[in-house]
């Protein structure tokens, strides 16, 4: 039985409620697969417009469904990430962060993966789930890997040889690296699904690209010896008009640390050289559902959890909400809809938040109450239409003066950095992606800017009041809607975190 669904609810046995959702949806649900790389930016594939990576089987899957181009992630880092994405709730909402505790299981209750699977679904997932479950706030979690039908997940940040991955050891020989294994793994589910009289849904967590960088050794001639062209805002000089405050933190150090700064060809190779083998596992995957008759019935998501900085601005790594760590990649593809294969871009804006109900929607499963996301579909049925006017960026990770919130809209971001004490001055930025994408110049003090500073600024204090009313009342989420308070004066905003500084 599931873990948590069943201490929670105590509906029905397993097995009678699947034979009561086989009965009343049918067996002409789609089957899903939802794909997730962890710090690959969009600037690592080719079809978001690099010409010098290999991506052949993700830009298939482009131009077989529809490519976002105005997606984020409303935190850009992992576990709360990725917490988003399950759950359809923004960080504050579920309380889920390194550093503030585990997923409360009242909010993986109603999760994508126990909805589906109360549903009638059969539930696989493997490689870095990325945070773990608990029924007590403040308790330490464990992994949900009784609520699966196959599991070859693992804790913490698993590892990139197959062997030390104890639910993925049975492939370590065949494929020792973990990304390959991973789509031998969901190759396996749904030749045993495509058996099966149930509808599936298949989550795959690569680690790839993450850090430390592990790439597979079969793959080490894809880029030798190439150089790469660095982005139009690479380097410490496009970031000087960024908050002090983002430097604060280790991603501003990672610029020479991680090597951006000095071997930037050699970096990038490697990180591309990541990207690749997923890109290998999404070919396995995609097919075995071809080969397994099931093509046609599949929906294919595929996204990342956040982006990565790669030398922007002089920075590394990612959480800033700059665009390279807060805008990913997403790609869907629908076999059954008129407009697959019409190689069709939206530029809606959309939130990691939004992928739970959308999965919900196409398995004809009621979307829960409560939540921050809003379903895709209606994008795919038109590239043109419009699901939401903005998104939160939050970042609460990290040491306080790089705590930030932002609002971004399809065209402009506004990013408040609350931090004023030690010689700080709490700072703001804007920037209109549309005129400026690489955010090169910060519009704050533009007259001609003045309504749109209005505007946006009404819409973070809309998001402040929504933390202040909806935060989780555990896990020092409530108070942080305080610090974020851009009307308070600095001492007021201090007392929210309980420092002295």
């Amino acid at each position: 039985m599931m873990k948590y669904a069943f201490l929670l609810r105590l509906r029905v046995p397993l097995l009678l409620l699947v034979l009561f959702a086989s009965s009343t949806y049918g067996d002409d649900r789609p089957n899903l697969v939802f794909l997730l790389t962890d710090d690959q930016s969009t600037s690592s594939m080719g079809c978001y417009g690099n010409s010098e990576v290999k991506t052949p089987h993700l830009d298939a899957l482009a131009r077989a469904g529809v490519v976002f181009d105005c997606h984020y992630v409303s935190t850009a880092i992992c576990m709360a990430s990725r917490a988003n994405i399950m759950t359809g709730k923004f960080e504050f909402r579920h309380g889920c962060n390194f550093e503030h505790g585990a997923l409360h299981s009242s909010h993986w209750a109603e999760s994508y993966p126990i909805l589906l699977k109360e549903a009638g679904y059969r539930t696989a997932i493997a490689g870095k789930i990325g945070f773990e479950v608990t029924t007590r706030s403040g308790k330490k979690g464990v992994l949900p890997d009784g609520d699966f039908d196959r599991w070859g997940a693992g804790p913490g940040q698993t590892s990139y040889l197959t062997a030390r991955n104890k639910s993925m050891v049975g492939y370590a020989k065949e494929f020792p690296h973990s990304s390959r294994s991973y789509g031998a793994f969901g190759a396996d589910f749904i030749k045993e699904s495509a058996k099966s009289r149930q509808p599936f849904c298949l989550s795959i967590s690569f680690k790839a690209p993450h850090k430390p960088a592990t790439p597979d050794p079969q793959d080490n001639t894809i880029y030798a010896g190439m150089r790469f062209t660095k982005p139009r805002n690479f380097g410490r000089e496009y970031g000087l008009h960024f908050a002090p405050q983002s430097r604060y933190g280790r991603q501003y150090e990672r610029f020479h640390s991680w090597n951006y700064s000095d071997k930037y060809d050699e970096v990038m190779a490697i990180y591309y050289q990541q990207v690749y083998a997923v890109d290998v596992a999404v070919g396995m995957i995609r097919a075995a559902l071809r080969s397994h008759g099931v093509e046609k019935n599949t929906v294919v998501i595929f996204t990342s959890d956040n982006g990565f900085m790669c030398g922007a601005h002089g920075y590394g790594s990612k959480v800033l909400p700059y665009e390279e760590s807060s805008r990913v990649p997403l790609i869907v593809y629908d076999p059954r809809h008129r407009n697959s294969g019409k190689e069709l871009r939206c530029d809606a804006l959309t939130g990691n938040v939004d992928l739970m109900p959308t999965l919900l929607e196409l398995a004809a499963v009621a979307v829960p109450e409560g939540i921050d996301g809003k379903s895709i579909l209606p994008l795919y049925e038109d590239a043109g239409a419009r699901i939401r006017e903005s998104l939160p960026l939050v970042n609460v990770w990290g040491p306080s003066e790089v705590f930030s919130l932002s609002v971004v809209t399809e065209r402009h971001k506004y990013i408040y950095w609350p931090w004023a004490g030690e010689g700080f001055k709490a700072a703001e930025e804007l920037y209109d992606m549309e005129e400026d994408p690489f955010e090169l110049k910060n519009l704050v003090t533009s007259p001609e800017e003045g309504a749109v500073l209005v505007q946006m600024r009404k819409q973070y204090d809309a998001y402040v009041d929504l933390w202040r009313r909806e935060a989780v009342d555990y896990h020092n989420y409530k108070p942080l809607a305080r610090f974020f308070d851009r009307n308070l004066p600095w001492p007021s905003r201090k007392e929210a975190l309980g420092v002295s500084k």
